[in-house]
């Protein structure tokens, strides 16, 4: 049973103490956990959008606690646990929404009926390219920008009757026509079985459908077949990155195609959710930068000044209060470009992503820094099978240190499932290690 499938119990307790004026939600983080929903939070309008409720509203356009920015489609969302008070809100960079279902068929695809854009080998069966298209002598963004900027597009997709209603960013992933981008800007139009158009730098535009889509790492694999001109980004890493090193954003904010910000790595491994319900969270292991993002970089690259994407650039955060507020502090985060190859691969075979689950709930509310509170643990679940207990305090995955909930399953979504992974565990005043085989599930 997913997280998805259970109807939260209005019983439970949750954390009392607010948190920007919102009360800290139970999040799940496994199979079939149970958790109070958190409370929505209302989109801001961006500049030149309607507000949110006004006819043409839409995702695209979200304001804190946890506000997208983008500028077309309505997508509630929430502040999490991992926010200080030094970040007002968090934003989910939707870029103006949009999203498809897929009908044409790659040669490769395999199966007796196969998702269009689907390839038998995954990512080792298309043309990606990883060497530096710049040399080390040769690193400054406006060669990074000339390099990059064919490789950009564009996301333009309908939402809600709107065909143009929502606009976002990718990047090119290879030759045989795939594009990425956030999952939140496709989604609306992926439900719907809308139209979606990619639009590259000189301004043609190809028909796209969705090969597939994660809400859980917020990616989407896009599939414009007539699009096999154009030029792939080079995937580059972000383990290698340092704070202080430059990047350079690339993407489409409140609409204005090609555009280029530069800054640097703020940090590395923050821990970012943001979403309006437990099965529609997103899990970033982030790296943020100052480097200005605003409505409609959703799924644009995060580049070294080697011209290789290191990240995704996903969310925000912003001040709060009017709708005028919404856009660029300098406190932006992408999500690694690591789990992006993962994602992808596993798109391109079978059409869905999966992620890696224990089986417990897990209280996000309480930030005293002291680990991950076990609220429920599911019957037959990985847990349940390794020991875990309610009431235990979860200190620590794999040696490294686990401060709350969202630290917490953020830790676990960096791995895989099958993989064995220790935990800390602290119960009745005594510390054990128990060792746990990660389960899965779709999402």
């Amino acid at each position: 049973m997913s997280d998805s499938d259970r109807t939260p119990d209005p019983s439970e307790p949750s954390d009392p103490r607010p948190v920007w004026g919102h009360d800290e939600p139970t999040v799940p983080f496994a199979l079939g956990a149970r958790s109070q929903q958190p409370p929505s939070w209302t989109p801001p309008a961006v500049s030149g959008w309607p507000a949110p409720g006004e006819p043409g509203s839409g995702p695209g356009t979200h304001h804190l606690p946890v506000a997208p920015v983008a500028g077309g489609s309505h997508r509630s969302g929430r502040i999490s646990g991992w926010v200080w008070p030094a970040v007002a809100a968090m934003a989910l960079v939707i870029g103006l929404l949009g999203g498809v279902a897929g009908s044409v068929v790659y040669d490769n695809v395999g199966g007796d009926d196969p998702i269009a854009g689907t390839v038998d080998g995954g990512l080792a069966s298309v043309d990606t390219v990883s060497a530096p298209p710049l040399d080390p002598d040769d690193t400054n963004v406006a060669a990074v920008a000339a390099k990059l900027l064919p490789s950009t597009v564009q996301i333009s997709a309908e939402f809600q009757g709107d065909a143009n209603g929502a606009t976002g960013s990718g990047f090119v992933l290879d030759k045989q026509g795939h594009v990425i981008t956030n999952n939140h800007v496709v989604a609306s139009a992926a439900e719907d079985d809308g139209q979606i158009q990619v639009v590259d730098q000189d301004g043609n535009r190809y028909d796209a459908t969705v090969v597939g889509r994660s809400p859980v790492y917020d990616l989407a694999v896009l599939y414009a077949p007539d699009a096999t001109d154009l030029t792939p980004a080079a995937l580059g890493a972000s383990q290698v990155l340092r704070v202080g090193d430059p990047v350079v954003a690339i993407g489409s904010p409140l609409g204005l195609s090609s555009t280029v910000t530069a800054g640097i790595v703020s940090s590395l491994n923050r821990p970012v959710t943001t979403g309006d319900s437990s099965n529609e969270s997103s899990y970033i292991n982030a790296v943020q930068t100052d480097a200005a993002i605003n409505p409609g970089n959703s799924g644009g690259p995060l580049v070294n000044l080697l011209g290789q994407v290191v990240g995704v650039n996903s969310a925000i955060a912003t001040n709060g209060g009017a709708s005028s507020d919404a856009g660029n502090i300098g406190v932006g985060f992408a999500i690694p470009v690591e789990q992006v190859r993962i994602t992808a691969d596993q798109i391109l075979k079978t059409g869905e992503a999966r992620y890696p689950v224990i089986g417990a709930s897990i209280q996000t509310g309480d930030r005293d820094g002291l680990g991950a509170p076990v609220q429920e643990v599911m019957a037959g679940t990985p847990a349940e099978d390794a020991g875990i207990e309610e009431g235990d305090l979860i200190t620590a995955v794999d040696g490294e240190r686990v401060t709350d909930g969202v630290s917490l399953i953020v830790s676990i979504r960096t791995h895989q499932p099958g993989e064995t992974l220790e935990f800390t565990v602290e119960r009745g005043g005594a510390e054990q290690q128990i060792s746990i085989v990660l389960g899965s599930e779709v999402g």
